[in-house]
C-alpha cells in the first residue's frame, strides 16, 4: 500500500471511530445508531408521529387553539400547532411577542398589550402582515375558537420564513402566530425567595423591547431556582434594581411609599402599570403615603417593608427573602395582598378599557 493510501486509510478509520462515538453519545442508552436506523417519513407518517407525541403527555400545558398566517387560519389540533424551522424567529431570534390573560370569558388588557406588541415590532424592524384592527380581530377570533374562558393568549410577530441567512431580506412576508393556553387555576400570592442574578442584564435597547431573545431571562429564572428561589433579580449597569426574569419589581418603603424602578431601562410592564393605577385607591384611604418611580439601590430594596413581583402570569407575588436578607417581617405583607385582590377584581369586573368580552 502506497504512503498516501496508508494515511488515507488511517484518516478514514479515525473518522469512522469518531463518528460512531458521537452518535453513541447523543443516542439514548442501549441504542446503536446507524444511517439505516433513521426512517425517511412521508407527510402522513410525520403527522401520525406528531399525534403520538401529543398523546404521550410530554406537554404539561393544554393548547386550545392556534392561529398561523402561514396556513391562514385557526387549528384546534395541538399536533398541527407548528411553525416553519426556517422562520427567522426560530433560528435568528428575529421576532417579538406579547400576551393577554383570559378570565371569565374576557380578555384582560388586550389593547394595552397590543400597543406594546406593535411598538416592539417597530423597534425590531418587523413589517406588519396586517393592520392593527385585523391583528386584533385575529386574536379575538382565535380565543373564540378555543372556547377557553380562563387561561392566556400568546402571540408573536416574526420577519417570517424564507432561508437560514442572518438578514431578513430573503423573507417574503412577515408572520403572525397566536396560541391559547388553558389555565384552570389562578395564581396564588404566596411568598417567595429571590436572588441577585449573576446573568448580565440586557442593554436598555433590548430590555425595553419584548423580543423572543429570552435566553438571559431563562437563565436568570433557572439560576434563581437552582439557588432555592423563585427567580433572579437583575441590577442595571449602575447597580440599581432593574427587574426580575419576566416581571417587574415593586417595594413598599418603611414610610408606606409604593416604589417601582423606572421603565427607561426595563420592559414597561402592562400589569405593573395597571397595579400602579389601582394603587391610587390605597393612597386615598391612607394605606399608602404615595407612589413613585425612581432608581432603587439594593440596600434600599432589601430594607423595604415589603417587596413584590408583578407580571401577567403571577399578578402580584410577595417576596419574603432576597439573598440572605429577610424582607420586612419575613412574611407576606398586607399591601401585596391588597394589590393582588385589586388586580384580580379588576380582571373580573374592571372597565371596558381593560376587559374585552370574547364572543364565543
Amino acid at each position: 500500500m502506497a504512503y498516501s493510501q496508508t494515511w488515507e486509510f488511517v484518516i478514514n478509520c479515525i473518522y469512522q471511530i469518531l463518528t460512531a462515538s458521537c452518535l453513541q453519545k447523543i443516542s439514548p442508552a442501549g441504542t446503536i445508531v446507524n444511517p439505516i436506523d433513521v426512517p425517511l417519513l412521508s407527510f402522513s407518517e410525520v403527522a401520525e408521529r406528531l399525534d403520538a407525541f401529543q398523546a404521550s403527555g410530554a406537554r404539561n400545558q393544554t393548547y386550545m387553539a392556534m392561529y398561523s398566517s402561514i396556513f391562514g387560519g385557526i387549528t384546534t389540533d395541538p399536533s398541527a400547532m407548528v411553525i416553519p424551522i426556517d422562520d427567522h424567529m426560530v433560528h435568528r431570534g428575529h421576532g417579538v411577542f406579547d400576551t393577554a390573560a383570559i378570565l371569565d370569558g374576557h380578555l384582560y388588557e388586550l389593547e394595552q398589550h397590543l400597543d406594546r406588541f406593535l411598538k416592539s415590532a417597530h423597534m425590531a424592524k418587523i413589517p406588519l402582515p396586517f393592520d392593527r384592527s385585523t391583528i386584533r380581530s385575529v386574536l379575538v377570533q382565535t380565543v373564540c375558537a378555543s372556547k377557553c374562558t380562563q387561561g392566556s393568549l400568546r402571540y408573536w410577530l416574526s420577519v417570517g420564513p424564507g432561508d437560514f441567512q442572518l438578514s431578513s431580506s430573503g423573507c417574503t412576508n412577515s408572520a403572525l402566530y397566536a396560541i391559547v393556553i388553558d389555565s384552570p387555576s389562578l395564581p396564588v400570592p404566596s411568598g417567595c425567595k429571590v436572588i441577585t442574578s449573576s446573568i448580565p442584564v440586557k442593554s436598555p435597547q433590548f430590555a425595553v423591547m419584548k423580543s423572543v431573545n429570552y435566553l438571559p431571562n431563562a437563565l436568570t429564572k433557572v439560576e434563581g431556582e437552582e439557588n432555592g428561589g423563585f427567580t433572579g433579580i437583575w441590577l442595571d449597569d449602575e447597580g440599581f434594581v432593574a427587574e426580575g426574569s419576566n416581571m417587574n419589581v415593586v417595594f413598599v418603603t418603611r414610610n408606606k411609599e409604593l416604589l417601582m424602578p423606572r421603565f427607561d431601562k426595563i420592559l414597561s410592564g402592562c400589569t405593573a402599570k395597571r397595579v400602579l393605577a389601582l394603587a391610587e385607591q390605597l393612597v386615598e384611604n391612607g394605606g399608602l403615603s404615595g407612589i413613585s418611580s425612581r432608581n432603587v439601590c439594593v440596600q434600599e430594596g432589601k430594607a423595604a417593608a415589603e417587596m413584590m413581583l408583578i407580571g401577567s402570569g403571577i399578578l402580584v407575588k410577595p417576596v419574603v427573602q432576597w439573598d440572605d436578607q429577610m424582607i420586612g417581617s419575613g412574611k407576606e405583607g398586607p399591601i401585596a395582598q391588597t394589590l393582588f385582590n385589586l388586580i384580580l377584581e379588576d380582571m373580573r369586573s374592571g372597565p371596558p378599557s381593560v376587559r374585552i368580552r370574547v364572543p364565543y
